[in-house]
Parts: structure tokens; C-alpha cells; sequence
């Protein structure tokens, strides 16, 4: 059972069904039941491509992202990797180890002197390599800060970009757009000028699953430019708030007078899991229970996500609303959270007259915003508006829920498909 506490939050039979409904999305998220579908001893098949293994004199890897380790041990309990490197964040324990892997453990959202140093081990390692090798990439979500090589400007001038962006409601694309001009090694910069042969496999935390965006596109390419990111600034108005060098760096490469990262990828890259597979296990397990199910996917900012859910909640008894995808949340306070216990305190506010519903919604990855919680589960009993507009305004839905006891807690997943949330009637 992925959800620690689910004993103590299956307090009536309907929070029972809708925890087993999103345990479902979440052993769909497990790379051990994502690999092995396109990994077999003795090819790589995805699609109508297919890679023969024995024709490479050996297979390494490198894996970065949240499930970065997982995807390693569900890899290489199939095909005998000779080495490789896994980074994954700090505070999760590897779930392979083995002195043939190098493994780092650096700092999310934000990066640090690790995400430095395990960027220029995969440069080195990659190096390393022979004409006649296969690297296997494995890349995952989170991985934009986990590895990190920043380019022409410190490594502190990213970190408060990063600042800025995480608080902004700015979405991932845009985000992951200015992380690729600041870098060294993102949109297809890594594989640049690898002598061995690469393949790419995905796991997908982005709308449409846009390679460029997943993990900023390290091993695929760059479809924006300096003058994208300008406007991301722009939108956001952090021009005055980010560093002049920064601001430097951005200017210079619209102008023409720092050369853009790669238009074409170097190696292929294929996604092998996103958000709908988790929507469609919940999907199956909703309808085993005799749910009469509908689905969504939700997107930008967090209040129009919340008003395109509302308007899809039926009204009959035995209905289910199974969601995913990820909202963008403008920061306004101090306190503890994340999208997913702000979507269900939003979701909860707003259903006060309606009859009886259970609302849930975490991170598939584990850990939703600043807190240690997944997300949260809750009825929308009756509760004071004014005490609930109080924790939003702060930033503090963590907090809410962890006084209701609806707080869902997984610790890291070892994984990262973006978010999926329930409405239960």
C-alpha cells in the first residue's frame, strides 16, 4: 500500500472506495509496472521501433527526476546494466543501490552545489563512453533542479530565479523555457556531442507531454527562445526582482549574441507513461465499485481549474469525477501546502450547499508544495467560509487539513506523473 495512513483516513466506506481509487493511480505511476512493457532481456520496443540489445558491446545509464531510481532498479532487473548514475531528490532513499551506480542526491524544487556536481559526473560519464555503447536515459519530473549547470551566470542567481518562478504561477513550460537559456546542459545541450548511441525513455509530469518541457529537455532539444523567456518575465513582472545578470544573459541571446540551444535531437526520445495512465487504472477500480464515472484533466491557474470541476459534479447518486493533471498556484502567504490540499480546500469551500461528497487529491510524486503530505481527503461537511478564505489567503492549506485529520501522507513515491484528485457522490 502506497498511502501510509490509510487506515486511519478510511473512516466510512466511501473515503475507503475513493483512497482505493487513488492507490490505483498510484500503482500505475510505479516504473515497476511501466518498463517492463517496452524493456525485455533482449530488446527496447516502443512503437514500431525496436532496439536489439546485443548489438552494443554495453548498456549503461543515467537517470535523473523523481523516479530516476526506481526506473534504474525496474531497468536493470531486466537487462544487466554494465553502470550508471541516478539523481534523485534529497530525503529520498534509492531504492537501487550497488557500487556499479553512482547515485546523488540534490535539492527540489530548487537546485544546489549537488545539482552542479552531478551534472558535470553525467558530462564526464557520458565522455566516458565508447562508439560501440548504449546510454539509456531515464528521465522523470523534478529533474530541471536536480541537475543543474548554470550558464554564464552563479549558481545563486538561479536559485532566486527559481524563487521568483515557484511563487509567480507561472506554468512549466514557462518555467522550464528560462531554465533552458540559463544552462548549460538543458534543451539537448547534454547529448550535444555524445560519441555513443542513446535512448531516451520518459516518464511525462507536463501538459501534452511536451519533450522539450519534461525535465527542460535535457536530452531532446529547445523549441523556444531568448525572446520566450523575455516575455515570461514580462508576463510575470520580475524584471525589476531578478539579477541583473540574468536579465544580461536573456537580452544578449535575443539580440543573437549567445548562439541557441539545439532545434533538432541528437538522440530519440519516447515517453513511456503519463498522467492518463493513472486516470485510467482510477477509472477501472471506480467502475469495479459500480461508480459511474467521468474524467478530466485540469490545467493553469487553480481557481479556473476548480470552476471547470464544479460544473462537471453530478448530481446522481454512485458518481465519480476522477481528475488529473497540474494547476498553477500563485503563492500569497507564508504557510504550509500545496496545490493539491489547496485544490480539495477550494473544491470544499465551494460545495458547502451541495449534498454529500468526498474530494481528494495528491502528487503522484508524494510530496505536494512545502509540506510532507501527498495532498488531503475530506467531506464537505459544514464549515465556517471565513475560516477557510483565512487559510487560502495564507498559503496554508497543509495546515487546514492537518487539523481536519485529512491529511494523505506517502513519503516520495519514486515517482512523478503529475497529480490525480477524486469527487466522490
Amino acid at each position: 500500500m502506497i498511502i501510509q495512513n490509510f487506515e486511519e483516513l478510511a473512516t466510512t466506506q466511501k473515503k475507503k472506495d475513493c483512497l482505493e481509487i487513488l492507490e490505483a493511480g498510484l500503482q500505475a505511476a510505479d516504473p515497476e509496472n511501466i518498463i517492463p512493457n517496452f524493456v525485455k532481456p533482449n530488446q527496447i520496443k516502443i512503437g514500431n521501433k525496436t532496439i536489439k540489445i546485443d548489438k552494443y558491446s554495453n548498456i549503461h545509464s543515467v537517470a535523473f527526476g523523481k523516479a530516476g531510481d526506481s526506473m534504474t532498479r525496474a531497468l536493470n532487473a531486466i537487462i544487466p546494466v554494465k553502470s550508471g548514475i541516478v539523481v534523485i531528490p534529497k530525503g529520498s532513499r534509492s531504492k537501487i543501490k550497488g557500487k556499479k551506480f553512482q547515485i546523488f542526491n540534490s535539492r527540489h524544487p530548487r537546485p544546489d552545489q549537488t545539482s552542479v556536481k552531478a551534472a558535470k559526473e553525467v558530462i564526464k560519464f557520458l565522455q566516458n563512453r565508447r562508439s560501440d555503447e548504449l546510454v539509456i536515459f531515464l528521465v522523470s519530473g523534478g529533474a530541471s533542479s536536480l541537475i543543474a549547470m548554470p550558464d554564464k551566470i552563479t549558481l545563486d542567481d538561479k536559485i532566486h530565479v527559481t524563487d521568483l518562478l515557484l511563487k509567480s504561477g507561472a506554468t512549466i513550460q514557462e518555467f522550464n523555457c528560462i531554465r533552458k537559456h540559463l544552462s548549460k546542459i538543458k534543451g539537448g545541450k547534454l547529448v550535444e556531442n555524445m560519441k555513443c548511441h542513446g535512448i531516451s525513455l520518459i516518464m511525462s509530469d507536463v501538459e501534452g507531454d511536451d519533450l522539450s518541457a519534461i525535465a527542460s529537455g535535457t536530452t531532446y532539444m529547445d523549441n523556444t527562445t531568448f525572446e520566450d523567456a523575455l516575455k515570461v518575465i514580462q508576463k510575470y513582472k520580475l524584471k525589476r526582482k531578478i539579477s541583473s545578470e540574468v536579465l544580461q544573459v536573456l537580452e544578449k541571446g535575443a539580440k543573437k549574441e549567445i548562439s541557441q540551444p539545439t532545434k533538432l535531437p541528437k538522440i530519440e526520445n519516447y515517453v513511456i507513461a503519463n498522467n492518463n495512465d493513472c486516470l485510467e487504472a482510477m477509472e477501472e477500480t471506480a467502475k469495479k465499485k459500480g461508480y459511474r464515472v467521468s474524467r478530466m484533466q485540469v490545467f493553469g491557474e487553480i481557481k479556473d481549474a476548480v470552476t471547470n470541476m464544479l460544473e462537471k459534479i453530478s448530481e446522481d447518486q454512485k458518481t465519480c469525477l476522477i481528475f488529473g493533471g497540474e494547476t498553477t498556484v500563485r503563492v500569497l502567504g507564508k504557510g504550509m501546502g500545496g496545490r493539491n490540499q489547496e485544490m480539495v480546500l477550494r473544491i470544499l469551500k465551494n460545495t458547502q450547499k451541495l449534498k454529500k461528497l468526498v474530494i481528494a487529491s495528491i502528487g503522484t510524486d508524494g510530496i505536494d508544495g512545502n509540506s510532507v503530505f501527498a495532498g488531503a481527503i475530506t467531506e464537505n461537511a459544514k464549515m465556517d467560509s471565513s475560516v477557510m478564505k483565512q487559510f487560502l489567503k495564507n498559503s496554508d492549506s497543509g495546515r487546514f487539513f492537518q487539523k481536519q485529520k485529512g491529511s494523505i501522507v506517502t513519503n516520495f513515491t519514486h515517482t512523478n506523473l503529475m497529480d490525480i484528485g477524486i469527487i466522490l457522490r
